[in-house]
């Protein structure tokens, strides 16, 4: 266990709407030259290697996105939030700095956070629960109910409802981070997300499909609550999605050089690549 938090009272969301202050999110290159337009979809050519990606860019009501799939076959799901018994990473550049980017399918920002980049929802790392969780009340996104949680086991990742949560979940998984709020729950929108509302920003959430295959998607322009809910019921087929937070949505894709920079984040969600037998 890295350390332990204690139960934090509701605090300031440091990472929801209204934009935190801070320098705006920009899409990079790990290696500091111009990104393209928009990642590469399927494989990127290194020397005489192709690289596969887990991740593709594709256009949703005239909205770029960029859609990351992990599979249980091929990928593992992990937590991280802080080197051991260090503060926070607090962004991807510092995260990279970390790992090679061998393994490295893709990472991304994974819930809401306080001002020192704590998680403020339940968050358990390597079966370690660094944060419990939350079923209070207040203001901005991450109380917008019903919020739920993005938790696994090995080969099994399920996103469910704060309630179905604590009702039905009796043992700790490997991982699991809470957010707000459910963008999709049981094949039906959010009941007070709009259809295309006037809130935008660069957001990212991530929804299990019946396959139990885990779909993240980072949008690349401002997209609303209403239409990153549409793409993942109408688009992806997938009945629970969970968002993970906006204006501070960032990606890693090590195969596509893709290494965004901006506002400090929180909790992370790596997802990396099984060995696969010859």
């Amino acid at each position: 266990m890295k350390y332990a938090l204690l139960a934090l009272p509701v605090m300031m969301l440091a990472a929801c709407d209204p934009a935190p202050e801070g320098e705006p999110v920009t899409r990079t290159r790990i290696d500091g030259q111009a990104p393209p337009a928009s990642p590469t979809p399927s494989a990127t050519a290194t020397g005489t290697t192709q690289v596969e990606s887990a991740c593709r860019s594709i256009i949703f009501e005239d909205t770029p996105l960029t859609h990351c799939l992990a599979s249980p076959s091929r990928h593992t799901v992990s937590m991280d939030l802080s080197p051991s018994g260090a503060a926070p990473y607090r962004s991807l550049s510092t995260y990279s700095k970390s790992r090679s980017g061998g393994r490295i399918a893709f990472v991304m920002n994974a819930g809401m956070f306080d001002d020192e980049g704590k998680p403020i929802g339940y968050f358990v790392e390597d079966g370690d629960r660094l944060q419990t969780l939350s079923t209070s009340d207040g203001e901005g996104n991450f109380h917008m109910k019903p919020n739920g949680v993005f938790f696994g086991t090995g080969d099994t990742w399920e996103v469910r409802t704060t309630d179905d949560f604590l009702a039905n979940v009796r043992d700790r998984p490997d991982f699991g981070t809470q957010s707000g709020p459910m963008l999709v729950v049981a094949g039906k929108l959010h009941p007070e997300i709009s259809h295309d509302g006037e809130s935008r920003l660069i957001r990212n959430a991530v929804g299990v499909d019946e396959r139990g295959r885990a779909h993240f998607v980072i949008s690349n322009a401002a997209i609303s609550f209403g239409k990153l809910a549409r793409f993942y019921r109408d688009e992806l087929g997938v009945k629970n999605a969970l968002y993970l937070d906006g204006n501070v949505s960032t990606l890693w894709n090590p195969s596509t050089n893709r290494l965004d920079t901006g506002a400090p984040i929180g909790p992370i969600v790596v997802v990396e690549k099984k060995e696969q037998p010859e």
